[in-house]
């Protein structure tokens, strides 16, 4: 057995070599530019959770006396077997994925995991399990109410930063990293509202951008256009990231907020207004402007132009949740 090659594979055997002798400098440079750009060809969090996933595998074959690369299909096959006690389907897909990219990254054509009894095994336990996704709750116009009345009072910067967003967040219906990946420079004010740039998404990882429109609420407590110009006239922000730390004695950080801010952000609030926050989570945002545009009628098309989500059956699982009350057959029965 192998047991001294376990690190997860680059993402590309890129060797270059030279007829005779060492590379010229010129050549060695623009291969290692090579392999970053490589490296980049995933996002960051993609990366980490393979390199994850692939380390995970690889100590499940040490202990067990088995060989990970390349692995056999009755190895595949077991330590499916094993995590279903515990994962959900979604990451058990993943670590598939991860070790059929490894095996492919090593030069390895056929992958353990597209073999027969690999796949019987996989569709049993999808079977077994079931494949629904269970996401957080989404966070709807009454939730944002409540939580923008619940943010304290002791620490007014910071109650101006959260308002501001909760509210950029969910009328925007960012993603965690877009909405903390916003710098001053990419919100501008008009007189219709807000238009917001968003450099570079999940789905747009080579940095395309899209622009959102947000427009002005109806409610000044609740309106993410003032709620965005509040923010800014109380923090001094001018240019860098819009969204920073702030300390308990309302201390302005020059860093970035990371993307686990904004549960947080959401969570306390929920809880500080008495609800159960434990269902929501950054998404929530998100996945509350899809739900309630679909259940105040608002289009399909509409509703994807402001998400920006890519696929419509992903979508579409959110404006059906939001639309099971709208037009419902049930409802004309005569019950």
């Amino acid at each position: 057995m192998e047991t001294d090659d376990t690190a997860a594979p680059e993402s590309s055997g890129l060797v270059i070599t030279a007829r005779e002798g060492p590379l010229p400098a010129r050549i060695e440079a623009l291969a290692d530019e090579a392999r970053a750009h490589l490296e980049n060809s995933k996002a960051k969090n993609t990366r980490r959770a393979y390199a994850s996933d692939w380390a995970d595998f690889t100590d499940w074959c040490r202990i067990h006396g088995l060989d990970p690369l390349p692995a056999a299909p009755q190895t595949v096959a077991l330590y499916l077997t094993d995590c279903a006690r515990g994962l959900k389907t979604s990451t058990l897909q993943r670590r598939l994925s991860t070790i059929s990219e490894a095996h492919r990254a090593a030069g390895h054509a056929d992958s353990p995991t597209r073999h027969p009894a690999v796949r019987a095994v996989w569709q049993g336990i999808r079977r077994e399990k079931g494949v629904a996704a269970r996401g957080k709750a989404p966070a709807l116009t009454a939730d944002l109410r409540l939580m923008v009345d619940h943010l304290s009072d002791d620490n007014p910067l910071l109650a101006a930063r959260d308002r501001c967003l909760l509210l950029l967040g969910f009328a925007g219906a960012m993603r965690r990293s877009e909405l903390v990946g916003l710098d001053a420079g990419d919100v501008l004010e008009t007189g219709d509202g807000l238009v917001v740039t968003i450099r570079r998404s999940k789905t747009d990882q080579e940095g395309a951008g899209r622009k959102v429109g947000i427009p002005y609420g109806s409610t000044p407590r609740t309106c993410p256009v003032r709620a965005h110009r509040a923010w800014r006239e109380a923090s001094g922000i001018a240019d860098g990231p819009l969204f920073r730390a702030v300390d308990r004695h309302g201390n302005l950080s020059p860093a970035r907020l990371t993307d686990q801010v904004v549960a947080r952000v959401v969570k306390r609030a929920l809880a500080a207004a008495g609800r159960d926050a434990g269902e929501f989570a950054g998404h929530s945002l998100r996945a509350g402007l899809a739900t309630q545009a679909a259940m105040n009628g608002v289009s399909e098309r509409a509703i994807q132009d402001q998400t920006g989500h890519k696929s419509l059956p992903v979508l579409r699982r959110y404006i059906r949740d939001g639309s099971l009350f709208r037009e419902n057959a049930a409802a004309n029965l005569g019950l």
